[in-house]
């Protein structure tokens, strides 16, 4: 495996990279450009050890898809089926057992669940808007990148300048995306359940982590891999 410089470089050879570097804590997502070795050792972690542990990920016959070389069309396609569908499901129904959880047990744990609350509904309205705006504006152009350059065709002009000027918005609300979620990492003490846990606070709490862990997966997919190979083709 080549050793790169950043995060974002190493999390960019496959999902086996993502996995390992998340095991580990290193922000490969919007902490991405952060330098590979400084922030194992920041961690106290060797980054040829991490390095060692993604080549035996890679060698263990586990397939991964190879979206730096994937058509850029099939690269937003998943993204939409995957990472957009399992947000229109799951951010409706995490909003419902915050709404319970807030009403039940919010006098018991003022401090955790109210905040707690207010930054999830702030982060669901960021990311549905969000979506909309990659799925009508953004993805579109980007999938006529990719076939324009598939089929040796000049790429095709922008309404909005370039296409690295709406890919900056999505970056920043991608950033802001993340700070949300280290905020309700931070209010629930990395996911400790409290005393009072009943099963819909356990069920939150479960659901709040996996939204975590696959918006890191697709904040990935698209800051690291589908926006600099679109950048790349408008600069040829």
């Amino acid at each position: 495996m080549t050793i790169t410089k950043t995060l974002a470089d190493v999390a960019a050879v496959s999902l086996n990279a993502v996995r390992t570097l998340e095991n580990h804590g290193l922000d490969y997502c919007c902490g991405g450009k952060q330098s590979f070795d400084e922030a194992c050792l920041a961690k106290g972690l060797d980054p040829d050890s991490v390095l060692k542990e993604i080549e035996g990920a890679e060698a263990s016959g586990a397939q991964v898809k190879d979206w730096q070389t994937a058509p850029l069309g099939e690269l937003v396609r998943h993204i939409v089926a995957t990472h957009h569908e399992y947000l229109k499901l799951e951010l409706p129904a995490l909003g419902s057992r915050v709404d319970k959880v807030l009403a039940v047990h919010g006098t018991r744990d003022p401090e955790t669940l109210r905040p707690m609350a207010e930054v999830f509904c702030a982060l669901r309205a960021e990311m549905e808007l969000h979506m909309n705006k990659e799925e009508t504006i953004l993805f579109p152009f980007i999938e006529r990148y990719g076939a324009a350059a598939a089929q040796g065709h000049p790429m095709p002009a922008v309404p909005f300048g370039s296409i690295a000027n709406p890919i900056a918005m999505m970056e920043h609300e991608h950033a802001s995306a993340g700070d949300a979620l280290g905020k309700i990492r931070e209010l629930t003490r990395d996911y400790e359940l409290p005393p009072y846990a009943c099963r819909t606070v356990q069920a939150l709490y479960a659901g709040l982590q996996a939204l975590e862990a696959d918006l890191h997966v697709h904040i990935h997919l698209e800051n690291n891999i589908l926006f600099p190979r679109a950048i790349a083709l408008e600069g040829r």
